[in-house]
């Protein structure tokens, strides 16, 4: 596959449409339509559904455009850190993370370092710690900011300042927002939205003790507080979230008790070839958070 190939694929699955995506990328419709059949023909699979009007992906499709964009992600950030003169740091980072407090320390050494080098731009990926782990391996990420509990052994890290308290998001007219923290027994049988991730389900789990049986699963979310906020405003259930700052007035936090704090590291891979501005990065990370 090339890589010019890839990225008529791309456009084409963006547009969904032969037509426009040909003059985005200025070539002929008829050339066009060759390369994608083409580069079917060598996969050996069907990548889209062609109708009178639009183009769609197949589920083979799909999964191709994720590689894809991965593949022309990569040889992107790639060039970008060769055309760069090492005598000079410059060039870009890219870092994954979650919904965290610990953005706000992690964006203080960003902005602190930019001052020092001021040719090195920062790009934010967010995610669930499973994507940004994946990017990680794939080498499309240079770190990531993940909450624990994590596995790490494969990652050097440097430990962020704050801890992550979990809460309960409810609404005010719930007869638990009259109580100052939620017990394990407050929550037995009740409508439950929790976190995706079966580490952070694990460790929820184990707070419940005894009662792990009576816990009931009402939905489970990724990211994004704001879905967790409008999911408890509608009556769907009680969510069990990192402390953040609520904005809605329908609703409120209360601690976990016995309370449950997770730390958060900022992790970077192992045995990898850097960049003069992920190392210098790195160094500075490592002295920031000790001062």
């Amino acid at each position: 596959m090339e890589l010019r190939v890839l990225k008529y694929f791309l456009t084409v699955a963006r547009e969904e449409n032969i037509t426009k995506a040909a003059n985005l990328l200025h070539i002929t419709q008829p050339t066009l339509s060759r390369q994608l059949m083409q580069l079917e023909e060598e996969l050996g699979i069907k990548l889209f559904h062609r109708g009178r009007h639009n183009i769609l992906l197949t589920e083979e499709g799909m999964l191709l455009r994720r590689r894809a964009q991965e593949i022309v992600d990569l040889t992107e950030k790639t060039e970008k850190e060769l055309i760069h003169s090492e005598e000079m740091v410059s060039g870009e980072i890219s870092i994954g993370c979650g919904e965290t407090q610990n953005m706000k320390p992690l964006c203080e050494i960003m902005a602190s370092f930019q001052e020092k080098y001021p040719d090195v731009a920062f790009h934010i990926y967010t995610a669930i710690a499973d994507d940004v782990t994946e990017r990680l391996e794939n080498g499309i990420l240079d770190m990531g900011l993940l909450l624990e509990p994590v596995e790490v052994s494969r990652y050097h890290f440097a430990r962020m300042p704050l801890e992550e308290k979990w809460q309960v998001l409810m609404r005010k007219d719930c007869s638990l927002a009259r109580k100052d923290n939620i017990s394990p027994e407050d929550l037995a049988n009740m409508p439950l939205i929790i976190a995706k991730r079966q580490s952070v389900r694990n460790l929820l789990e184990n707070w419940f003790s005894d009662r792990v049986e009576k816990i009931r699963i009402a939905s489970t979310f990724n990211l994004s507080h704001n879905n967790e906020s409008m999911m408890v405003e509608s009556g769907m259930g009680l969510a069990l979230v990192m402390e953040f700052a609520c904005n809605n007035e329908a609703l409120c936090l209360r601690p976990l008790n016995p309370e449950i704090a997770s730390g958060c590291v900022l992790v970077w891979k192992k045995n990898q070839t850097r960049s003069l501005a992920m190392t210098c990065f790195i160094n500075y990370v490592k002295t920031f958070l000790t001062m």
